[in-house]
């Protein structure tokens, strides 16, 4: 559906047009100083066939506007520029990273934009452009980078989350209290998935602002790349603590199974100690209950108790040794 539609002359918004068509002759005649700016969320095929003949966008960059799940990208057609982002959003609670998409067309004075999902920064980017008319003035270019920045600082602020959950998931794996959880390898290994996610977001957008950094690029403000490269300064950084995360999470993977095979070598040393000083009685009663008939001890008298202080003295023995070993 259409969520927001206007027209904006010299950064100041006018009024809702209520034909595109009008609309768009009415902001090219004006110049650079006018556009069209409409916003779309998860439209149906119908709803965009519209907007589709009214732009003449291109049938491609349509069908994945419309199907979404695309990685983010830049394609240039001849009468439009296609942006693809993914904002994402993260919930500390649920410790659960949700990702949506946004795409762009970007022409001769117009900009359309579409989202699928609900990690989505559109509403509050327009709301602060239209306080800024000496930005929005720019026009569609001025659109494209505020998306982009703000999309690229939800980032900042979503690496900074996952740290903060990182910090707590790593101090619940090497707590004495989580030494015997069953779950700890599956909660690591959600949240390696977490950030896996995070970084197809972030990681294939660093080629898409390269691009909009260079000159000459069609339908991009020839003034723009210094602010396009401070966000692809921002986004570096992001991407820098992604690898980061990614590496603490296999640091933190690997040390808990190092602790889970030093606890079952341990379990395994307690075992083999308690079993070898069982062995000692079960093969002295093995010995005498074999009934053969000619054994000495079987007629003395005292042979009865010197064979349990045998068998009490030999484990006590084992017992001292595993103990002084560290094995019990």
């Amino acid at each position: 559906m259409i969520v927001d539609c206007a027209i904006y002359r010299d950064g100041r918004r006018m009024e809702r047009p209520s034909d595109y068509s009008d609309a768009l002759d009415e902001a090219r005649a004006t110049g650079d100083a006018a556009f069209l700016w409409i916003g779309l969320h998860e439209p149906t095929e119908a709803e965009f066939n519209l907007v589709t003949s009214e732009f003449g966008l291109h049938p491609l960059a349509v069908e994945d506007a419309l199907h979404a799940h695309q990685r983010p990208k830049l394609e240039v057609y001849a009468d439009s520029l296609f942006l693809v982002l993914k904002p994402v959003s993260y919930d500390q609670d649920t410790a659960t990273l949700s990702a949506g998409e946004l795409m762009l067309f970007v022409g001769d004075s117009f900009v359309v934009t579409v989202r699928h999902g609900e990690a989505n920064p559109l509403g509050a980017v327009r709301e602060r452009l239209e306080l800024e008319p000496e930005v929005l003035k720019h026009g569609p270019t001025a659109v494209m980078y505020a998306i982009s920045d703000a999309i690229v600082d939800q980032y900042m602020e979503v690496a900074a989350d996952l740290h903060v959950s990182l910090d707590g998931l790593e101090e619940d794996v090497f707590s004495p209290e989580a030494q015997a959880a069953r779950d700890t390898a599956g909660r690591i290994y959600n949240f390696k998935r977490q950030v896996l996610g995070f970084r197809r977001a972030t990681g294939p957008l660093s080629e898409p602002l390269e691009r909009l950094m260079r000159p000459g690029l069609p339908f991009v403000h020839e003034e723009a790349s210094p602010f396009f490269r401070d966000v692809s300064d921002h986004l570096t950084r992001v991407n820098e603590q992604v690898d980061g995360l990614d590496r603490l999470l296999s640091d933190i993977l690997n040390a808990n199974l190092a602790q889970m095979s030093v606890r079952q070598n341990d379990n395994m040393r307690k075992i083999s100690a308690w079993a070898a000083m069982f062995a000692v009685p079960t093969a002295i009663a093995g010995i005498y209950g074999m009934n053969f008939e000619h054994m000495p001890e079987l007629h003395w008298v005292w042979a009865y108790p010197a064979v349990l202080a045998v068998i009490v003295t030999a484990c006590l023995l084992l017992f001292r040794v595993f103990k002084r070993r560290g094995w019990l």
